[in-house]
């Protein structure tokens, strides 16, 4: 871009109801949160479970930094793999009942070093077309032929597939979609990928510590087992503290290892936050409760949304989203419910497709049902 045009366009995206701005937390994660000095009732955050300002985690992170310091020195390969870092991979695999996890630093970083170690020229990646970003990126970095198939649709996808003859193919998908909420129909891709001996990848962000009985992700939540080949995950939604992990077999992980640039060259998370989401982890397998609860909150809001006559996508996670259309229109109600002392972001394109601006409603098992009655009056006095 030419920069004698940045102003004029920043002076486009105002005027397009798209000029993105940050708001400054003051304090910890949770129901409410401080904006300004002002308190917020929050319904934006990926804190699933509410764990992001737990005590045992917050305990965990400080005990932590006293026994390793704060940073980790260098990357995995040169110094920088502690024992934390090492328990926390093998507690992640036991967890999702794979072989071996390997730790990233974000669910960015693990999508492309995924994709771009594994694949490339003369390869062929059929991605949904409501793929996070970092998938699809990563899938374009790679080199290989990169199709993307009708979203939520395996017929779409045997299309595609059955017209490749690329040497290898990869099929990688959202468990869950973080703009729609909804699920992907993984048993059908698990049975196109078997039967066109294609690879299978799951990022499972906004599905792990969530879904399945034990909160082991949409996997479980279909009882697929272990059908996925490749499956990834990232730790600061559910488990509310930061990072991101890969799982499956051990020739995988080892592979990644040597190949992965964005795990070899880049240094290894902090082992306070590895130490910070094994007290997560562990919370998460005890406290089955916090699941349960949320699930609760999720039906009364879509119940309360139903009989005012509030329009939501077809979602049973904890994204809820309020589809307004126009840009204009999705902003107007952030700002109104802001004004009334509730946050909920704006979401639109290129994030979401033109059209569909929304607001993205999330719940946290840290709300109450009074929190879930306030919102439904909120979004009732607005419209």
């Amino acid at each position: 871009m030419d920069p004698n045009r940045l102003g004029a366009f920043l002076q486009e995206r105002r005027e397009q109801h798209l000029y993105r701005q940050r708001k400054v937390i003051t304090g910890p994660q949770g129901p409410v949160v401080q904006v300004d000095g002002r308190p917020l009732l929050s319904f934006c955050s990926n804190d699933y479970l509410g764990l992001a300002n737990h005590p045992q985690v917050v305990k965990a992170l400080q005990q932590g930094a006293e026994r390793y310091g704060v940073g980790s020195g260098a990357s995995h390969l040169i110094s920088g793999h502690s024992e934390a870092h090492h328990a926390l991979e093998q507690e992640l695999a036991e967890f999702v009942q794979r072989p071996r996890a390997l730790l990233f630093s974000t669910g960015f970083m693990a999508n492309l070093g995924v994709i771009t170690a594994l694949f490339g020229k003369g390869d062929a990646v059929f991605e949904d077309r409501l793929n996070h970003a970092s998938l699809i990126d990563a899938g374009l970095y790679c080199g290989a032929r990169l199709q993307r198939y009708l979203h939520a649709d395996p017929q779409s996808l045997q299309n595609h597939l059955s017209k490749s003859a690329a040497a290898q193919k990869l099929i990688a998908t959202d468990g869950v979609f973080s703009m729609d909420g909804d699920i992907a129909p993984l048993p059908e891709l698990a049975r196109l990928a078997a039967e066109h001996k294609a690879w299978l990848m799951v990022d499972d962000a906004h599905g792990f510590g969530v879904l399945g009985d034990n909160g082991r992700g949409t996997a479980e939540h279909f009882g697929l087992g272990n059908d996925t080949t490749i499956y990834m995950a990232t730790l600061g939604k559910a488990l509310g503290t930061f990072g991101a992990f890969v799982a499956g077999s051990e020739d995988l992980i080892e592979t990644l290892i040597q190949l992965a640039r964005s795990y070899v060259y880049t240094t290894a998370l902090p082992p306070a936050v590895a130490e910070a989401t094994r007290a997560s982890l562990e919370l998460a397998q005890q406290e089955t409760w916090r699941r349960d609860k949320l699930r609760s909150l999720i039906d009364r809001f879509r119940q309360g949304a139903q009989q005012l006559g509030l329009t939501l996508m077809d979602s049973a996670t904890p994204i809820q989203p309020l589809v307004l259309g126009d840009n204009k229109t999705a902003s107007r109600y952030s700002e109104a419910l802001l004004e009334q002392g509730y946050l909920i972001s704006a979401v639109r394109p290129p994030t979401v497709p033109e059209g569909s601006a929304r607001l993205r409603i999330t719940f946290s098992a840290a709300h109450d049902e009074h929190h879930i009655d306030q919102l439904l009056e909120a979004l009732d006095l607005i419209r």
